[in-house]
C-alpha cells in the first residue's frame, strides 16, 4: 500500500487538472512530470491536449458539427462563460462534461440561507446584481446550476493561461472565459466580494489598511509585497547542512509497518529516543521507534489499573486524554483531559511515570489561589522533552499565555506524598484583559512562542516576554486552529479549515541585519504568505464536513538543519508537501495564478478511516535511502509508518 496523489499519481510532482473535450465530454488527466525512463515510450503516444483551446482547435480541424455564432449575432447574456462540471471523482472514469456552452454568471447580495451551498431558492425570487445595502453576503450564481457563497470553502483555483477558474459547490465546477478582460473582471469582483464576506467591510484601500495594517498591505495586494525574503530563504536552504542524504527529485511514500491499536487512539506522542506512545480511551500503548517507522512492543499501560500515591485510584480512568506531552528525557508524560465534552479546557493534568507505568500525581492549574483552566500545553522548546531535568512547560488559554513549573516558588521539588492537592506554580505569563481568543501555540528551538487566534491573527512572542507580541500577523480571516514553527523560527505554518498558511518571519532591520519577527518589529518589508491548498476536486473528495487539522513541519531539534516536508490531515487523507518546493518562487504552481501564491503540489496518503494525526518522526531516524524520517499516520484503529524513499 502506498501514497497517492490526485487520480492515482504516486509522484511528488507538479500537477494541475486539465480540460479535454470529446464531443461534449472531456476525460480527466493529470499533467505529471515524466521521468527519463518513461519519456521514450510516452513520446510514441499521441499527446493529450492540455487545454480547452487545444481541444476546440482540433475539433474544428476535424470539421465536426460545432455551433458557431455569427459575427453579427449578439447574445443577450451578460458575463458569458462556458460552464463545465466534473464527473467520476478520482476514478479511472473521471471526466469533465460541458454543462453549458454559453452560461451567464452574476454576483448577488442576499440574506437567504436556502439558496447557498446545499439548498435551493425556495421562492424563485431573483435578486439584482448591485452593491446593495443592509445585511447579507455575496453569492456567485452561474446559470441555474450554481449558487454558492463567496468564501474560502469555494476552494477557487485560477488558471490564468487558460482563462479559467475551478471551484466547489456540491460538486466540482469550472468556468472558461472568452477573453482575458472577462477573466480579469470576474477575478476583481470575486476578490471584492470575498473581502466583504470575510471582514464585513466594503473592499477599498482604506478598509484594507484597516484590516491588515499598513505594514501588511502586501497580504491584500501580493503584487506589491516584498518577495525577496522568500528568495533569500531559498538560498539559505540550499546552503544549509544536508541530512543523511540530499533531497532527491523523485520521492515516493512506501508503507513499512502497520500496527493495530489495543484501544481507540486519541492522540500520538512521538518520541525522539527509543519509544513512541499511542494514547487511547483507557490506556497507553508503547511502540518501538525504528528507522523505518514505529512498531508495537506489546506493552500497555491501563489507566484503570494504575495506583496513585496513597493507594487511591486515578481519576484518569474516568476521562479520555486529548493531549499528551513527553517530558524529562521522555520518562514522564503529562496527560490533559477536557473538563467536559463541550469545551476543550482543562482544570488540571496527570503526570505519568512511563518507567513504572504509574500516575505520579494530579496537578491543578491555579493562579493567586483561584482555579483556572488551560486550553493547551506544549514543551518549553522544540527539544525540551529530551531534557532529563526539565520541570517547566507552557500553557495557553483563551486569554492567557504562561509557563508552569512543577517546583514550588523557592525552586524545591514539591513533596507529592504529603501534598493533598499539588498546585503548579505560575512561573511566568500574562492574563490579557481584552479578548485575544487564543486557540493554539507552538515553541521554537530557543523557546520563542507563536500563538494562533480565532480571528486569524498569529502573534510572535520572544522567549523572555509573554506580555507583548513582537510581531502580530493579521491573518486572512479564517480562524487558526493549529500552528507550528520551524526549529530556527524562520517559518510559521498555520492551519485553517480550508487551507494552510505559510509565513516567512525574516526581515532586515535598520542596521542591515537579518532577524526574525520573534526578536523585533518587522516594519513594512514583510513578505506575503503562501497558501497550501487542495485542488477543488480533492477538496470535494475529502468531504464537505472534513477540515484541515494539525499541520506540522517535519521534526528537527538541531541548529543548522532544515525541515523538509509539511504534513496535514483532512478526513481520511494525510497530505504531504515538499517544503523546498513550496518556497521556490519559480515553482510551476505559481506561474498562472492570481493573488496570493497557492501550492497544489502534494501527495495524498488515503486511509480507510478518519485520521487522528499525521506526523514525521525525529530526523535522527532518516536512513541512507531516505531523505526524510518516516511519516507516522494514526487512525482510531491502527497506526501506519511510511518511508519517504527515492524511486528506484
Amino acid at each position: 500500500m502506498g501514497a497517492a496523489h490526485s487520480h492515482g499519481d504516486l509522484e511528488l510532482s507538479d500537477s494541475d487538472s486539465e480540460y479535454q473535450e470529446e464531443g461534449e465530454e472531456a476525460s480527466y488527466n493529470d499533467a505529471t512530470e515524466e521521468t527519463p525512463e518513461k519519456s521514450s515510450s510516452s513520446d510514441r503516444k499521441t499527446r493529450t491536449p492540455s487545454s480547452v483551446d487545444d481541444v476546440e482547435a482540433r475539433l474544428r480541424a476535424l470539421k465536426l458539427k460545432y455551433p458557431t455564432a455569427s459575427k453579427n449575432q449578439k447574445s443577450n447574456l451578460q458575463n458569458e462563460v462556458k460552464l463545465y462540471v466534473h464527473h467520476g471523482a478520482n476514478t479511472a472514469k473521471a471526466k469533465w462534461v460541458c454543462s453549458e456552452k454559453l452560461a451567464s454568471y452574476s454576483f448577488l447580495k442576499t440574506s437567504k440561507v436556502g439558496g447557498v451551498r446545499g439548498g435551493e431558492d425556495d421562492d424563485g425570487e431573483e435578486e439584482s446584481e448591485s452593491e446593495s445595502e443592509g445585511e447579507g453576503w455575496w453569492v456567485l450564481k452561474v446559470s441555474s446550476k450554481v449558487r454558492v457563497k463567496v468564501d474560502a470553502e469555494m476552494q477557487l483555483k485560477t488558471f490564468k493561461n487558460q482563462r479559467r477558474v475551478d471551484f466547489v459547490d456540491r460538486g466540482v465546477w469550472a468556468m472558461k472565459f472568452f477573453s482575458d478582460e472577462d477573466y480579469q473582471v470576474f477575478l476583481g469582483k470575486y476578490r471584492d466580494c470575498l473581502f466583504e464576506n470575510t471582514y464585513g467591510y466594503e473592499a477599498n484601500e482604506a478598509n484594507q489598511v484597516k484590516v491588515y495594517g499598513k505594514d501588511f498591505i502586501g497580504w491584500a495586494n501580493p503584487e506589491k509585497a516584498d518577495d525577496s525574503m522568500w528568495e533569500d530563504a531559498e538560498d539559505s536552504f540550499s546552503r544549509s547542512p544536508q541530512t543523511v542524504t540530499p533531497v532527491r527529485r523523485n520521492q515516493d511514500l512506501t508503507q513499512e509497518f502497520e500496527e493495530v491499536a489495543n484501544d481507540g487512539i486519541q492522540s500520538l506522542a512521538l518520541g525522539a529516543l527509543d519509544n513512541s506512545f499511542l494514547v487511547g480511551d483507557s490506556g497507553i500503548q508503547v511502540v518501538k521507534n525504528f528507522s523505518h517507522g514505529i512498531q508495537g512492543k506489546g506493552v500497555y499501560v491501563n489507566f484503570g489499573r494504575e495506583q496513585q500515591r496513597g493507594g487511591g485510584g486515578s481519576s484518569l480512568a474516568h476521562s479520555t486524554p486529548k493531549k499528551a506531552l513527553l517530558m524529562r528525557a521522555e520518562t514522564n508524560m503529562l496527560l490533559m483531559s477536557p473538563s467536559n465534552d463541550a469545551k476543550p479546557h482543562s482544570r488540571g493534568l496527570h503526570q505519568l511515570d512511563l518507567e513504572t507505568g504509574k500516575v505520579v500525581t494530579e496537578w491543578k492549574f491555579e493562579k493567586d489561589g483561584t482555579d483556572i483552566t488551560m486550553r493547551d500545553i506544549v514543551n518549553d522548546s522544540k527539544g525540551a522533552q529530551l531534557d532529563p531535568s526539565g520541570s517547566t512547560f507552557l500553557g495557553l488559554d483563551d486569554n492567557r499565555l504562561c509557563r508552569w513549573d512543577m517546583r514550588d516558588r523557592h525552586g524545591i521539588v514539591q513533596d507529592l506524598v504529603t501534598s493533598s492537592a499539588p498546585v503548579l506554580n505560575w512561573a511566568q505569563g500574562h492574563q490579557f484583559t481584552r479578548g485575544t481568543n487564543f486557540r493554539c501555540f507552538a515553541s521554537t528551538g530557543d523557546g520563542s512562542i507563536v500563538v494562533g487566534s480565532l480571528d486569524g491573527k498569529i502573534r510572535l512572542y520572544s522567549s523572555s516576554s509573554m506580555r507583548q507580541a513582537k510581531t502580530a500577523f493579521p491573518g486572512l480571516g479564517s480562524p487558526i486552529t493549529h500552528v507550528d514553527v520551524t526549529y530556527d523560527g524562520k517559518w510559521i505554518l498555520g492551519t485553517t479549515d480550508t487551507y494552510l498558511i505559510l509565513i516567512c518571519t525574516l526581515f532586515t532591520d535598520k542596521d542591515g541585519k537579518t532577524k526574525t519577527g520573534f526578536s523585533g518589529r518587522m516594519g513594512n518589508r514583510i513578505a506575503a504568505p503562501r497558501l497550501l491548498k487542495l485542488t477543488p476536486l480533492d477538496a470535494h473528495s475529502a468531504g464537505a464536513t472534513n477540515r484541515f487539522r494539525n499541520a506540522q513541519f517535519s521534526w528537527v531539534t538541531e541548529n543548522g538543519k532544515q525541515e523538509r516536508h509539511l504534513v496535514a490531515t483532512v478526513g481520511k487523507f494525510s497530505v504531504v508537501w515538499n517544503f523546498q518546493q513550496v518556497k521556490d518562487s519559480s515553482h510551476e504552481c505559481y506561474l498562472n495564478q492570481e493573488g496570493l501564491k497557492s501550492c497544489y503540489c502534494y501527495k495524498i496518503v488515503p486511509k480507510n478511516d478518519s485520521i487522528v494525526e499525521s506526523r514525521f518522526m525525529h530526523d535522527k531516524f532518516a536512513v541512507s535511502d531516505s531523505p526524510e524520517a518516516p511519516l507516522v499516520i494514526a487512525t482510531n484503529l491502527k497506526v501506519s509508518s511510511f518511508s519517504v524513499s527515492s524511486r528506484r
